[in-house]
């Protein structure tokens, strides 16, 4: 018995060396840093776009919305800790990884992603999924039912969000051609602008869509939350550099320059076209900048995220002005208009101003603009199409199993009373 305790103390006693073995590489500084990130971008969907949606609907709709927002965000949270993090990072093939750390199983809290530890990692990226899906919920609120919204978020999480994500960061198709997206301009903007797009296509338009005047019911809410997002932000894009270096700061500068010039030119031409300076429209340019500079963040210059924020400021305008018009499409929240176009645009422009002749990084060795803005097009194509199916899809059988809109008479008295049974306002 006596040396029985002897081994278990000795076996206790090597823990810490072996600790200390594992955490050789671990940086203090980098690890602080991706703490402070990864609770940015989890700020971001709550209370951010909880908030700024929100504001953006009418008061019988507003509580719905939010609960929409917090529960499918936990139910990626678990979805990601069975088994998202592992098929988007695991070594697996060129559109889905393994299923070696499914319940995160061969992950031990010692072990490091870079110079920080990887269980950082799996919240950090699992935060950009939980946001995805949240950035959908957008185009579908005030008439999609409640469990069929739950359904179509474990459907596309798995078929179109975890395989993008690993085609782009997870060593997949697009990453070994040479697709540049450091923060999210495929994965996470044209990903959700895609299936909110096909969502908002299948709901169909809400009950007195073009005969009743649709306005945002609190601009403050929305407000709110689109400072909340910018900040949030730094997390996002910042944060993707992985430690604090060259880039982290680039990739800071880039989405504040960005940002400011989105901001400067929706509200002017808004201006100049409709007379007045709105604050909805100040706040729109700037969720335009920040989604224009993701995908670029880390490699263009300065001047160029300047010029790209300017560029998405106009684009994002015209999306919400006059494509929603011409796709004559109930995308309540302007998703494919702001997040779809942007998106687009950010990526495009990621092949033209990281030229090194622009102020950009420059390219990978054998790499021209033109090779570039090709593969750029193809992963564009290929998120867009590859969304939009797995979205059909899912949608689809969420409305076979549940049904995916509520009743008229649902629907006009509000989702927060018939769906959920409270009010936000007394």
């Amino acid at each position: 018995m006596k040396n029985k305790f002897l081994s278990i103390v000795c076996i206790a006693a090597s823990f810490p060396s072996l600790a200390i073995a594992a955490e050789s590489n671990l940086n203090k500084a980098d690890t602080v840093f991706m703490l402070i990130n990864t609770i940015l971008v989890l700020f971001m969907t709550i209370p951010g776009i909880a908030l700024f949606y929100g504001g953006l609907l009418r008061s019988k709709n507003v509580l719905s919305l939010m609960s929409q927002v917090i529960v499918s965000f936990s139910l990626v949270c678990v979805l990601w800790i069975i088994y998202g993090y592992s098929m988007t990072f695991e070594i697996g093939n060129s559109f889905w990884g393994g299923f070696g750390q499914v319940m995160l199983k061969n992950i031990s809290i010692t072990d490091l992603t870079g110079n920080f530890y990887q269980l950082i990692h799996v919240v950090f990226q699992g935060a950009f999924a939980c946001i995805t899906v949240a950035l959908v919920v957008g185009a579908l609120c005030e008439r999609i039912r409640f469990s069929a919204l739950l359904i179509f978020s474990v459907l596309w999480l798995t078929v179109s969000y975890i395989p993008m994500a690993h085609m782009v960061w997870g060593g997949g198709w697009l990453a070994q051609d040479g697709a540049l997206d450091f923060a999210g301009g495929t994965v996470v903007h044209i990903n959700a602008a895609a299936a909110g797009l096909v969502g908002a296509y299948l709901l169909g338009k809400r009950s007195g869509f073009g005969r009743e005047a649709f306005k945002p019911h609190n601009l403050p809410m929305t407000f709110i939350g689109t400072a909340i997002l910018y900040i949030g932000w730094f997390g996002f894009n910042v944060g993707s550099a992985g430690e604090v270096n060259a880039i982290s700061a680039l990739a800071l500068v880039n989405t504040v320059a960005a940002t400011a010039g989105a901001v400067l030119s929706w509200v002017f031409c808004e201006w100049l076209f409709r007379q007045k300076p709105s604050l909805l429209g100040a706040c729109s340019g700037c969720i335009s900048g920040l989604v224009v500079i993701t995908p670029a963040a880390a490699t263009v210059g300065i001047g160029g995220a300047l010029v790209m924020g300017l560029i998405a400021g106009i684009a994002g305008l015209w999306g919400v002005v006059i494509l929603k018009k011409w796709l004559r499409v109930d995308d309540v929240c302007d998703v494919f208009g702001v997040h779809g176009v942007c998106g687009i645009i950010g990526c495009l422009l990621t092949s033209i101003f990281t030229a090194s002749a622009l102020g950009g990084t420059g390219f990978a060795e054998g790499m021209t603009m033109l090779r570039q803005l090709g593969i750029q097009a193809i992963s564009i194509l290929v998120c867009i199409v590859w969304s939009s199916i797995a979205a059909y899809i899912s949608f689809k059988i969420a409305d076979k199993l549940v049904g995916l809109r509520i009743n008229l008479e649902s629907e006009r008295e509000g989702l927060d009373i018939t769906s959920h049974g409270e009010s936000a306002y007394n």
